[in-house]
């Protein structure tokens, strides 16, 4: 059968989401351990007692990535974690990792061992076992390919389709500061290209440059849920922003939303980056991304036991079936949030 041709062949115009549905669109499951495929942050495999999640990210120099600026070990850190922070959006463990690398010949195998000891110290620190991968030559520069398993028991597996009417949406830790760091790594780029004399002390910006470039993921919060018997409805990452993310759960859960605006944690160093630059700080906490937070809605009858968990804000709640995903201001004033986080295709 002839492969048809979209009416417009144009991958920009499709953008990032718009081009996974085109390509998984025709996807049929055939096997009946495969309980849930693409449209989630991992999928997800019936084995019996315990749940397998599988998820993997490919990151691009120049697209996700830029040396100047990213160390390899951090790199190599940031890599793993990204693949971890998925798992943990389905409120499962991560177990495995699996790393495929594609490297030009610029790269020496002292740069390489910097990479894969960001990859060992992140396994290290979350308890996974590094177990494969791949390596290739590349002529455009170094991709790095993960792939990480982890596990959940049966009844604790989290989408991001069961968000419900007056459901409570919950955020980790603080928004737009991975945004606000990346904003001073492209200053200071742009400035040693003109002055490579230059030192500039960045001592400043030391919390919004570690989320850049070596955020964490939040395996802490899952076990806080645990611990508090707190079973999430729906649970995503926020790798894309909060306006694009949130958008993730209303349309998975066939359901609408309010976020109220002064809610959304924002850490005092992210604010001063972002008066600097004459950003609005609202703006990189919606639309910045890159944060690995965990965003997630939960009963409201577990308002007493969340509200009560440090670094966990109560920012909005689930409106009804079939309705829009609203940010309202502090003045009531309601602003109907678009999906305007980073897009690596554009």
């Amino acid at each position: 059968m002839p492969h048809s041709v979209h009416p417009n062949d144009d991958i920009a115009a499709l953008g990032k989401f718009g081009l996974i549905r085109h390509l998984t669109k025709d996807i049929r499951l055939r096997n009946k351990s495969t309980e849930s495929g693409v449209g989630d942050d991992a999928a997800v495999l019936d084995y019996g007692s315990k749940k397998i999640v599988v998820t993997t990210d490919m990151l691009t120099e120049g697209i996700h990535f830029n040396l100047e600026y990213s160390p390899l070990k951090h790199l190599g850190y940031k890599a793993a974690v990204v693949g971890f922070s998925d798992v943990y959006a389905m409120n499962a463990n991560p177990k495995q990792l699996l790393v495929s690398i594609a490297v030009s010949a610029r790269f020496k195998i002292s740069m390489i061992d910097l990479l894969y000891e960001g990859l060992l110290l992140a396994c290290d620190k979350y308890n996974v076992d590094l177990v494969g991968g791949d390596t290739s030559s590349s002529i455009t520069g170094m991709t790095i390919s993960v792939t990480v398993l982890g596990e959940a028991e049966n009844d604790k597996i989290t989408y991001r389709n069961g968000a419900c009417m007056n459901d409570l949406i919950c955020l980790s830790g603080d928004l737009g500061a991975a945004y606000m760091g990346l904003q001073v790594l492209e200053r200071e780029r742009r400035l040693y290209r003109e002055n490579p004399e230059s030192q500039p002390d960045l001592t400043e910006y030391n919390y919004i440059l570690e989320r850049q470039l070596k955020p964490e993921a939040r395996g802490d919060i899952i076990r806080t849920l645990r611990e508090t018997a707190i079973q999430p409805t729906s649970m995503i990452d926020i790798s894309d922003g909060l306006s694009s993310d949130i958008l993730h759960i209303c349309k998975e859960s066939n359901a609408g939303c309010k976020i109220f605006a002064d809610k959304v944690p924002i850490h005092t160093a992210t604010n001063a980056a972002a008066e600097e630059f004459s950003i609005e700080p609202l703006i990189a906490a919606l639309n910045g991304g890159e944060d690995y937070e965990l965003l997630f809605t939960v009963p409201l009858s577990d308002f007493g036991k969340i509200s009560a968990q440090p670094g966990i804000s109560v920012i909005g709640h689930i409106t009804e079936t079939g309705g829009k995903a609203l940010l309202v201001t502090p003045n009531g004033n309601t602003i109907e949030l678009k999906a305007q986080g980073w897009n690596a295709i554009n």
